[in-house]
């Protein structure tokens, strides 16, 4: 093997792995979204409906 084509198999390596950190740290470190109470909605009816 060249070393054209090491640099360019390093590179792409390279490339694919700093992407994948990248995202990997984004989905780490987001914060969790706030999800609706879904009893709020419920909170005016009396009785609970029969299936």
């Amino acid at each position: 093997m060249n070393s054209t084509a090491i640099i360019t198999m390093v590179c792409a390596q390279g490339i694919v792995i700093a992407f994948a950190s990248y995202f990997f740290y984004k989905v780490l470190t987001i914060p969790p979204k706030q999800e609706p109470d879904s009893y709020s909605e419920n909170d005016e009816e009396l009785v609970r409906q029969q299936d």
